[in-house]
């Protein structure tokens, strides 16, 4: 009997590897083939040199503070007329709540759908206290080592001088857009868009126009991050996270400290946040995360393409893996984050109220009701009041489709011009400027072919960003091929 019973046993494991097998070998590379293109000449000193000049420019941006650097913004209007001569010369620019740009390139076919590239003008401050932490003055625009340093290097200002470099480079040539080009470049990303892309796609929506997809500032080309894969990973954001604050605030009555009664404001609020943390929303590998995996799987190595391959038995051990690390944990479930907490001003006083704001990135699928009712479910205590808090407050947005013509054309561009980089859709954990353009767009791509290592990330929004030279330059060469593909795409 027991000789029978492993003998099952063991016909049952063969079979089952024979299936991880066969599931594994079966799904092949997603990876389109294109003939890597020669790179495009680009003087990369005097393209570091325009950059470094805009890093210079304070264009800050502060909530609360509309136009506190509307100076700063004009000297970057100025810069990019003068560094940009024959760019400006063939688009047309007008000027959206004043510091915000609208550029357009009319295009041949008048049938042809419009298409836009985007790339914010503001950064964010340096946080108080960390400026001695950098390597350089952090508004320097020091080229060092082969970097340009400086806030706003990376976040967005490589991009867009990338993109009028390309400008500039196809209107010299004689360029002519087969559809119509818009270059939008908003002035609050960084506060949320409100007066800048908000309501650039307003403007456009009065003109009646439906733009064919957007490219806007998102996912990285990077290397090392994901383990198994020992080539540059290059993640399209096909979607992104939805936006929401909610105020927690607990009331009691007021006292002297010698005299605490049971239940204190803090000790209430403070059990509410603990709960918050610790009954998460629901993490799953889904929608978005489900198609990157399926799509890298086949071009990981060992044990990490068997277990991709094979969510189907894996699926819980995997995505116990991604929960433990924070930019995964992101791409799978609604994250939960406590940034704020106030109560009390005195030692010896017990405090009637107690405050904190919790910020949720909402997973497409979610939705700002159900992430609400979630909050109240956990917190489980009707005295402590929640509400919505901040300023802003947004869905997530709709997925576009990797199986699109936008997808296509970035896939074929990073293909041609990082040869061996694998190319796949990816979820965008943080808000951009391109959701606004959801109400006027078939189809919004996030992605910025900046490289990146593990400990690059922090830069960004942190202490020493900066982007290299050769970098920029691949910037500038991914837009002026990208454009050329777009004209070409009509004739193929």
């Amino acid at each position: 009997m027991l000789k029978r019973i492993a003998l099952g046993f063991a016909l049952l494991l063969a079979g089952l590897i024979v299936v991880l097998a066969a599931n594994t070998l079966r799904q092949g590379s997603r990876q389109i083939e294109v003939a890597p293109v020669a790179p495009l000449a680009v003087d990369e000193s005097a393209a570091a040199q325009r950059l470094a000049a805009a890093v210079r420019l304070r264009t800050l941006s502060f909530d609360g503070r509309d136009g506190a650097s509307a100076g700063e913004f004009r000297k970057l209007h100025a810069l990019l007329e003068k560094s940009f001569p024959q760019a400006h010369a063939v688009l047309k620019r007008e000027f959206v709540n004043e510091l915000s740009l609208l550029y357009t390139w009319p295009g041949s076919d008048p049938a042809a759908k419009p298409i836009m590239l985007m790339a914010h003008q503001d950064v964010v401050p340096i946080a108080p206290g960390t400026e001695k932490d950098w390597q350089v003055e952090p508004f320097s625009g020091e080229i060092r080592d082969g970097f340009v340093w400086g806030r706003g290097a990376w976040d967005d200002k490589a991009n867009l001088f990338a993109i009028f470099e390309a400008l500039e480079t196809l209107a010299a040539a004689g360029f002519r857009p087969r559809q119509t080009i818009h270059i939008a470049s908003g002035h609050d990303e960084e506060i949320g868009g409100a007066q800048g892309a908000k309501a650039i796609a307003a403007l456009l929506q009065s003109r009646g126009v439906r733009l064919d997809f957007v490219v806007d500032e998102g996912l990285l080309i990077t290397e090392g991050v994901l383990k198994g894969l020992d080539r540059p990973v290059a993640l399209i954001g096909t979607a992104e996270k939805g936006y929401l604050t909610l105020a927690l605030q607990a009331s009691a009555t007021p006292g002297h400290s010698s005299m605490p009664p049971p239940n204190t404001a803090i000790g209430m609020l403070s059990a509410a946040l603990a709960r918050l943390e610790d009954r998460k929303m629901p993490a799953a590998i889904r929608g978005v995360a489900a198609e990157m995996f399926d799509t890298i799987a086949p071009e990981m190595s060992g044990v990490n393409r068997v277990l991709l391959s094979n969510l189907w038995l894996f699926g819980p051990l995997v995505k116990s893996q991604l929960e433990k690390g924070a930019s995964t944990n992101a791409m799978l479930r609604t994250t939960t984050a406590l940034t704020v907490v106030q109560a009390g001003n005195k030692e010896n006083v017990l405090p009637g109220k107690a405050e904190a704001l919790v910020n949720f990135r909402i997973l497409p699928g979610d939705s700002i009701e159900s992430v609400t009712a979630h909050a109240r479910s956990a917190v489980a205590n009707e005295a402590i009041a929640v509400a919505r808090g901040g300023k802003q407050a947004n869905e997530p947005t709709p997925i576009s489709p990797s199986s699109g013509g936008g997808y296509r054309l970035i896939n074929r561009t990073i293909r041609e011009l990082f040869p061996g980089t694998v190319v796949a859709p990816g979820l965008m954990i943080a808000a951009t400027d391109s959701r606004h353009m959801a109400p006027i767009a078939d189809a919004i791509y996030r992605f910025s072919p900046v490289r990146a290592r593990s400990e690059d990330l922090a830069r960004f929004h942190g202490t020493n960003e900066r982007i290299s030279v050769a970098n920029h330059a691949e910037l500038i060469r991914f837009y002026h091929r990208l454009l050329l593909n777009a004209a070409d795409e009509g004739t193929r």
